[in-house]
């Protein structure tokens, strides 16, 4: 391990949960890239799964609901 790694250790040890989980995952995307594979979280298994049921059930965002959210992230 780097130096620079190996002195962040104690510091991330005091950060709050929330962080700590944030750089994990993105140790975690770093992991799978360089394995050319992704394993989900448990929260993003789950999240997937759901999404696959409300899929199944035929519950889809209505047009309202998208134009909405094409407006967020366009404008």
């Amino acid at each position: 391990m780097i130096n620079a790694l190996q002195r962040m250790l104690p510091v991330i040890e005091s950060w709050p949960a929330e962080d700590q989980e944030a750089l994990a995952e993105a140790a975690r995307e770093i992991e799978a890239a360089r394995a050319g594979h992704y394993a989900m979280a448990p929260e993003e298994e789950a999240a997937v799964l759901e999404g696959l049921a409300e899929a199944e059930r035929g519950d889809f965002a209505s047009a309202e609901e998208m134009a909405t959210l094409w407006k967020k992230f366009t404008a």
